[in-house]
């Protein structure tokens, strides 16, 4: 691995993440065409259904992109989808190299488009920055993976562990810039879950506000890019109407319920029926995978938090903490009860902390995780 390949992979990267609040169910990638040192072409998939970042990149080249090295943070495609493979057009471009960051988990290409590529004589490298490229994909990589989408779980209390007073006073806990930041989580997601009892008592938006976006990223997006997430309510006991902003707001919902009881709702609502009044969470949670869902952003209370990491469904917990104290009486966190010993709690491990002035972002990852069979195999032997 040389300097200059880690410099274009690392520009190829930053461009992948521009994908990241629009190109889902697809993956999230970065291009750079390299010409004697010098960068000639660069673009990102932006959109599923919409050419992949190779092609783009490759017409923006035109017939310079001939004998180039192509820098790309995930495997080219070989077959057809959406589009035509990716594989095709590098080949048909006469490109010199082509260097890939990491193997696409996807069963339907996973080793077979560098054996393409291979083939017809192009010159491939593979793994150079390969764990900084499978962190933008986390949800697609998963789901390729298990069948399940990578679920995030977002909680925010006092810093005695709180999430509201026992009256039910809770806006604000965190800090606005606290609050801005939860909006780059619900944009990249596919899904945001909640539960029927947190829509009953709060009438939450679930939305991504445009308003809200620091300014930073409104330098990088258009507000018409930017998707709304599928609004998800677990809803049991048939709590929502649609009186409430889940049901009517623009975009997907999903309610999750025993029975349908409203058939016309003014918004897009779509009613996901369990006969026997039981939600088994693993079972649900394959259901949004095989409807190509990568990330769920996961909103709730603590008795569905403490149901979550009871069944070691979480992929990461994000924890907002606000320097309040709100007292014994007030509403707990994660309500996870019947733990006798240290041995039987539920370890977590950080990976990042942030702060925002007043309220600290924690983000953390399970210790241990439940183990998950699945006939989908990542193949990276070729």
């Amino acid at each position: 691995m040389k300097d200059y390949d880690k410099k274009f992979m690392r520009r190829a990267l930053y461009l992948a993440k521009l994908g990241r609040f629009t190109t889902t169910p697809n993956p999230s990638v970065g291009c750079v065409i390299v010409k004697n040192g010098i960068i000639i072409s660069e673009s990102y998939h932006r959109k599923a259904g919409e050419d992949h970042a190779e092609v783009i990149a490759l017409k923006k080249a035109n017939k310079e992109a001939k004998g180039s090295t192509v820098y790309v943070t995930l495997e080219p495609c070989n077959f057809y989808g959406n589009t035509p493979p990716c594989v095709d057009a590098l080949i048909n471009a006469k490109v010199h190299c082509v260097v890939i960051a990491t193997i696409d988990p996807n069963p339907k290409v996973s080793g077979k488009g560098i054996k393409k590529l291979d083939k017809f004589g192009i010159k491939v490298i593979y793994g150079i920055l390969k764990k900084e490229a499978e962190e933008i994909n986390l949800g697609f990589s998963k789901r390729m993976r298990t069948g399940l989408p990578y679920i995030q779980l977002k909680l925010a209390s006092s810093i005695d562990g709180r999430t509201a007073l026992s009256s039910g006073e809770s806006k604000w806990i965190t800090s606005y810039r606290a609050r801005q930041d939860v909006q780059f989580f619900r944009a990249q997601a596919s899904a945001i879950l909640t539960t029927g009892s947190t829509v009953f008592f709060d009438d939450p938006n679930l939305n991504v506000r445009w308003k809200d976006f620091p300014e930073k990223m409104k330098l990088y997006y258009r507000k018409e890019d930017i998707r709304q997430p599928i609004r998800i309510v677990i809803d049991k006991k048939n709590q929502v109407t649609d009186k409430h902003l889940v049901t009517r707001n623009i975009g997907e919902c999903w309610l999750i319920r025993s029975s349908e009881i409203i058939k016309n709702w003014k918004g897009k609502v779509s009613q996901i029926i369990f006969r026997d009044g039981k939600i088994n969470l693993l079972n649900l949670m394959k259901f949004f995978g095989r409807k190509k869902i990568n990330i769920i952003f996961i909103e709730c209370g603590p008795n569905f938090a403490a149901s979550l990491i009871k069944e070691k469904l979480i992929d990461e917990l994000i924890v907002y903490i606000s320097p309040r104290i709100l007292g014994s009486d007030a509403k707990c966190l994660i309500n996870v009860t019947d733990i006798k010993s240290l041995q039987e709690s539920y370890m977590f491990k950080f990976f990042n902390i942030k702060s925002f002035h007043d309220t600290l972002r924690l983000s953390l990852k399970p210790v241990l995780r439940r183990n998950f069979s699945s006939n989908i195999y990542y193949q990276n032997k070729f």
